[in-house]
C-alpha cells in the first residue's frame, strides 16, 4: 500500500469521526484534502468520507438515541416535520437540507436517525445533497488555499462575519 492510499484511508476515517461527533466542521479536513490530493482528488476524497461518515453516524445515532424523539427539545416545527417524515417527504427534506453547505450536517443526520426515515432513503438523499455542498465548500476552500482574488474576498467575508458576530455577542443585548 502506498502513502497516497494510506492518506485516503486516514482522511476517510477522520471524516467518519467528524460525522459521528456531529459538531466538528469538516471544512478543515476538506482543506487538508485539497492541499494533499489537489482540487478534484480532494473533493472526491471529502465526498466519499462524508457520505460514509453520515451513513455510519445515522446507524449509531439510530441505535443509541432513538428513544429521544419524544422529548420536549424536539418540539420545533421543522424538527418535528423531519422526525415524522417518511418516503418522498423524508427524501426531499434531507436532500434540501444537505444541499445547503452551512446547515449542520450532524443535526440533519441526528434528527433523521431518531425519526422515521429509513436508512436507504437517508443514504440516497444525503449522498445526492452532499454533491453540491461539497462542490461549493471545495471550490471556496480551494480559492482561499490558492489565495486567488476570489479567495481573498472569501477570507475577508469570513473575517467580517466573524468580527460582526463577536462584536454582537460582546456589545449586544444580553439574552433573557
Amino acid at each position: 500500500m502506498e502513502f497516497g492510499s494510506i492518506a485516503v484511508l486516514i482522511s476517510i476515517t477522520l471524516n467518519i469521526v467528524i460525522s459521528v461527533l456531529g459538531v466538528v466542521p469538516s471544512v478543515f479536513l476538506t482543506a487538508a484534502n485539497l492541499a494533499v490530493f489537489g482540487l478534484w482528488g480532494g473533493i472526491g476524497v471529502s465526498f466519499i468520507g462524508e457520505v460514509i461518515g453520515a451513513i455510519i453516524a445515522f446507524f449509531l445515532y439510530r441505535k443509541g438515541f432513538r428513544q429521544l424523539k419524544d422529548r420536549k427539545g424536539f418540539s420545533h416545527p421543522k424538527v418535528q416535520r423531519l422526525l415524522v417524515a417518511s418516503g418522498k417527504d423524508s427524501f426531499l427534506l434531507i436532500l434540501s437540507l444537505r444541499i445547503m453547505p452551512f446547515v449542520p450536517s450532524g443535526l440533519v443526520t441526528f434528527i433523521a436517525a431518531i425519526g422515521k426515515t429509513p436508512w436507504t432513503i437517508f443514504a440516497a438523499a444525503s449522498s445526492l445533497g452532499k454533491i453540491p455542498a461539497i462542490l461549493i465548500e471545495g471550490f471556496s476552500v480551494y480559492q482561499v488555499i490558492e489565495w486567488t482574488g476570489t479567495g481573498k474576498w472569501i477570507a475577508a467575508g469570513i473575517g467580517f462575519l466573524s468580527l460582526f458576530f463577536v462584536l454582537k455577542r460582546l456589545y449586544g443585548k444580553p439574552d433573557r
